[in-house]
């Protein structure tokens, strides 16, 4: 049975290093150094076998380019109430508010992102608003004219259901942003790409060094 780490803060502050994202360097985030050695050592940590990768560890391909588009085009958050979901480390959140957001909040399921979220956001000046509220389970009061989404179409039970949670977010007027490395389950056919980057990324965790990536829009 697994035990929570008793001070998550000090995990990410052992585990991880601060440093400028690559295709972000406005931005820094605590990162892991290594992919496998941080699962491992997360899993021992917890007493638990068969976690999912710690995401709020790395500057994933989808999140920077996305993180970028933001940055270089701020009139799709300035003054906007935002959402970020599945933040992971926080850095599309961090754009927003860089960018001019009025507010942004960043949901993420996992209480450890939820803690490197606070911890990047306080290392880059800004204050974000941060909810463990699960999006695809239920739907959320939380108002937002832009709704931010990076990487979430690699399992295909979960893009389904985010895609149709951004659907209905979009048919309530808000815009929605999407940051991919051309997932499997990212549907092409119902969006519109705004931009392409190639993204630095690790091999450990990637296929290439540099990731071909877009932003898109629902069409």
């Amino acid at each position: 049975m697994s035990t929570a780490i008793a001070d998550p803060l000090a995990f990410i502050r052992d585990n991880t290093r601060l440093r400028p994202v690559p295709l972000v360097p406005e931005i820094s985030l605590h990162v892991a150094d290594e992919a496998l050695p941080l699962w491992s050592k997360t899993e021992e940590e917890l007493g638990e076998a068969g976690l999912p990768p710690p995401f709020w560890a790395f500057a994933w391909a989808g999140g920077q380019a996305l993180a970028r588009y933001v940055l270089d085009h701020p009139d799709c958050v300035a003054g906007r109430d935002v959402i970020d979901f599945a933040s992971g480390s926080g850095l599309v959140a961090i754009a927003a508010m860089k960018a001019g957001a009025r507010r942004v909040t960043a949901f993420d399921i996992d209480g450890f992102a939820r803690e490197a979220i606070a911890v990047n956001a306080a290392a880059n000046g800004v204050a974000l608003a941060i909810c463990g509220d699960d999006l695809l389970a239920a739907e959320h009061a939380a108002p937002a004219q832009t709704v931010l989404a990076g990487d979430i179409f690699y399992q295909q039970d979960i893009a389904e259901l985010a895609f149709a949670m951004l659907q209905r977010r979009s048919a309530g007027g808000a815009q929605v942003l999407i940051g991919d490395p051309g997932r499997t389950y990212l549907p092409k056919d119902r969006l519109s790409q705004l931009a392409s980057y190639g993204v630095p990324v690790t091999r450990e965790l990637e296929d290439a060094e540099i990731k071909a990536t877009g932003v898109w829009t629902l069409t």
